[in-house]
Order: C-alpha cells, then structure tokens, then sequence
C-alpha cells in the first residue's frame, strides 16, 4: 500500500531531476511524480515516476540527517555487494553522498515486482499449496545470503563479528532499561541466562537484521524479488537472523502481535520445526545452540515493542494499536526463557 503525496516531504523532485539527468543520462524523459511507501520502520521510500519508467529512492527520515546519514552508504553498500550473487535485491541506479540534493544523502534503485505479504489475509486466497512454496523461499533465501562469504563481496570490514552475541545481549539490555516504566516479570532472568551462556563466535556471515516475510518481495510465481530493507544489515552471526524471524512466527500467534504481522499464521505456511529443517539443509549450517539465539531474538523484540509502549506512554507515537503492543513484552520474555532452558520454542 502506499500513500499518495503528491510533492512528498523530503524529496525536491526537480533537484532530483537534475541529479539524475547528470548521474543516469536519458534514464527521465519527463516530469516526475512521486509517492512514499506506507509501513516504513525509519528510513523513507519513495515510488518515483516520470510517467513512462518507475523507480525507489531512499533517503534517512526527516529531521534526523546527521544521526542516520550513514545509513544511506550502508545499505548502499550491502545492497550493490550482493547484486552479483544468488541473493535477490534491486539493482542500484545511483547514490548521492552529499546532502546538498534533497537535504540528506539517498540512493535510487529499481522497482522490483511483488508483494510484501504481511498479513494473513494476503496469503490465505493463495492457497495452502502456495502459501508453503512461498515461506520454503523466505527460508531458502535467508540460507542463501548466509552461506556468501563476506570478504569475496567486499563486505569483510563492513562489521564486527568477534564478540557479536555478547554485545548483542548488552545493547537490548541497555534498550530495555532506557524503556523501564513498569515492572517486566523475568526480564531479568533472561538477561542472566542469556549474558551467562553466549556461545562461541560463529564463523562471520553477512546478516540483515530483521528478515521476515514482509521485507521481501513475492512475485505472481511466488518467487522472491528482492530482499529490502538493509538498515540493520552488519556481519555477525547468522543464527540470529534464522532466531528473529522464528521469534516473528511465535509472535504472530498472539493477538497483538498479529496486529503487527500475520502473515504465518496462514495455512500452509512453514511450523517453527519445518523452518529450522529447511534451513539447516540449505545453508549446512549446525543449528546448535538455538535455544540461545531464540531467547535472544526474543529479548530484542521485547527491547523493540517495550520501546514503542514507552514512547506511546509519553504521547510520542500516533496511531492505532501502540497501546496494545505493551501487552507483548511478558509473553515474549517468557517465551525467551523457555527457549533458554530448552523446554520450549
């Protein structure tokens, strides 16, 4: 879905012009037009049109250029490091470095076709036949960016792998405390579990940092388009992509948190166990230690959604459904416990 603004915010279309008619030459043959994409986290997405061609522009959010500038270069960079291996992502048109242009710097890309499937009204007219087919791709994707090497895509220092789970495990811990207006049952128990049982390093693996059904793009073959959405993309450890998408499916099942993202919840689509099976096969990665990684995966989820409640607390969110989400910070704790101790996923 996306939101018509006619002349968005953020994004001057004759200064754009102008830059791509010296970067890309002949690529424009009329006035633009534009319009942001609804369900962004925090960098904006444009679809931008000159009537004839259709293409993304993506640029840090309004407001806040010095603090995620950055951004732009990273995903920049991840995005154009994997074009040339199986790992499907648009293809880049160019980057503007400087903020001189819209105010902020940006990339412009392709528009790849498909739907990001979020909600389970989506899938279900699929049928459940499809709706497998097309979490089996979500899966075999993930494995697929997990097995490049960082350093044979120029990636090798675009992270820091060693020590990645522990500082992992203390960056949500400081998340969670900066967000502290009530009493958490067991969050700080799983703090304890978690921060006295981090497994050795991993070999380094590219990981994007929040993949899910509806960062992708499905198209009418029900193959995968294009990933999107890099911003968290580092190298680190691998598991804790496969973990943050399982502890999305558990999440789902809640009544909140199907308000959120639903899509797994149609028939059909991969159970927890078929999605730790196909992965494993794919990618030939051990998958030992998963506990941990779920308990994790959980612990950030609740650092992300605890987050969202305190600042709905303090009148700095609008819109439907942000009071809800402070109802998902116990369970998810709970469920990362569990996950810990082995007797749950």
């Amino acid at each position: 879905m996306t939101i018509d603004l006619g002349s968005p915010p953020g994004l001057d279309l004759d200064r754009l012009a102008g830059f791509l008619d010296r970067e890309c030459p002949g690529l424009i043959n009329g006035p633009l037009q534009a319009e942001v994409f609804d369900g962004g986290k925090s960098n904006i997405t444009y679809r931008v049109t000159d009537g004839q061609g259709q293409w993304v522009v993506r640029r840090p959010p309004l407001g806040h250029v010095l603090a995620t500038a950055h951004d732009m270069m990273r995903e920049h960079r991840v995005i154009a490091a994997l074009a040339p291996t199986p790992v499907p992502v648009p293809g880049i048109l160019a980057l503007c470095s400087e903020p001189e242009v819209i105010g902020a710097p940006f990339y412009v890309m392709e528009l790849m076709p498909g739907i990001p499937y979020r909600q389970r009204e989506q899938l279900e007219p699929l049928g459940p036949l499809r709706v497998r087919g097309i979490s089996t791709r979500m899966v075999e994707v993930l494995a697929d960016l997990h097995t490049v090497n960082p350093g044979e895509v120029g990636l090798d220092d675009f992270g820091r792998p060693e020590g990645f789970l522990a500082r992992q495990v203390q960056r949500w811990k400081k998340q969670l405390d900066a967000s502290r207006s009530r009493e958490l049952p067991g969050v700080d128990e799983l703090f304890g579990i978690l921060v006295s049982s981090v497994p050795p390093d991993r070999p380094p693996a590219i990981v994007h940092g929040d993949y899910r059904l509806d960062n992708l793009l499905i198209d009418e073959a029900d193959a995968v388009t294009a990933v999107l959405d890099w911003e968290m993309a580092t190298i680190g450890d691998a598991l804790t992509d496969l973990a943050l998408m399982l502890a999305y499916h558990r999440m789902a099942r809640l009544e909140a948190g199907a308000v959120i993202a639903s899509a797994s919840n149609a028939e059909g689509f991969l159970t927890e166990d078929g999605i730790l099976e196909a992965y494993a096969r794919r990618s030939g990665n051990d998958l030992e230690h998963v506990g941990f990684y779920l308990g994790l995966a959980y612990y950030k989820l609740a650092g992300i959604l605890e987050g969202i409640y305190f600042r709905h607390l303090g009148g700095q969110t609008v819109g439907a459904g942000f009071d809800r989400l402070g109802s998902l910070t116990e369970p998810l704790i709970q469920a990362g416990i569990a996950s810990c101790k082995g007797s749950s996923r």
